[in-house]
């Protein structure tokens, strides 16, 4: 498999999958402002969306879209214990998935595009600390966002966590979410993740 992505964006969190679960992939680094290959092919061409992550399978088939790519790669193993396999635990994975990404991810591409005016930005901030505020106060009833085990929704709050702190947003207020964020760090596969992304 081909994981195509770019160092501390949203397919990090696919990569400690891939590395959770021990599997061999390759990785394959994506420049999106240029929107070209490491060896410079046309990422268009690879996927029409313009953004990671693409995995590309064996077959040469290729999937798109966070949640897809995580619950593909947790259908290929038996009782993954970052990703349930059926019932109300996987729906919970689910739901925090889809909650991240367009509540949370979404109001940081504003943030990250220097297109954005001054008014958009401050509005998602806003938002992105009304919703930082309503996890704090999940955190403060359980160890992670579904309950008392970790799952790849934690994983993809972590790497949104990076991105607040690399931009230098204020997340003094939020001592849960700073105690998450720390204890996810720790996590073998993701510590893995991040030396082989050059971000550690």
């Amino acid at each position: 498999m081909k994981l195509y992505y770019s160092p501390g964006a949203c397919p990090l969190t696919i990569h400690v999958l891939l590395n959770d679960m021990g599997v061999e992939y390759e990785l394959v680094r994506v420049d999106l402002k240029t929107h070209k290959t490491e060896d410079g092919r046309d990422y268009y061409e690879i996927n029409p969306k313009g953004y990671v992550p693409t995995l590309e399978l064996d077959s040469g088939e290729r999937i798109t879209e966070l949640p897809a790519v995580a619950q593909y790669l947790s259908e290929s193993q038996q009782n993954y214990h970052l990703f349930p396999e059926q019932g109300l635990p996987k729906i919970r994975v689910v739901e925090w998935l889809a909650f991240i990404g367009s509540e949370i991810h979404k109001s940081f591409a504003l943030l990250f595009n220097p297109a954005s005016s001054d008014e958009a930005k401050k509005a998602a901030k806003d938002k992105i600390n009304n919703r930082f505020t309503y996890i704090d106060q999940v955190l403060a009833q359980q160890a992670y966002v579904t309950g008392d085990i970790i799952s790849i929704a934690d994983i993809y709050l972590f790497v949104i966590l990076t991105w607040a702190s690399n931009m230098k947003l204020d997340l003094s207020q939020f001592s849960n979410l700073q105690v998450h964020k720390q204890k996810v760090s720790e996590y073998p596969a993701v510590q893995k993740s991040l030396k082989q992304e050059g971000l550690v």
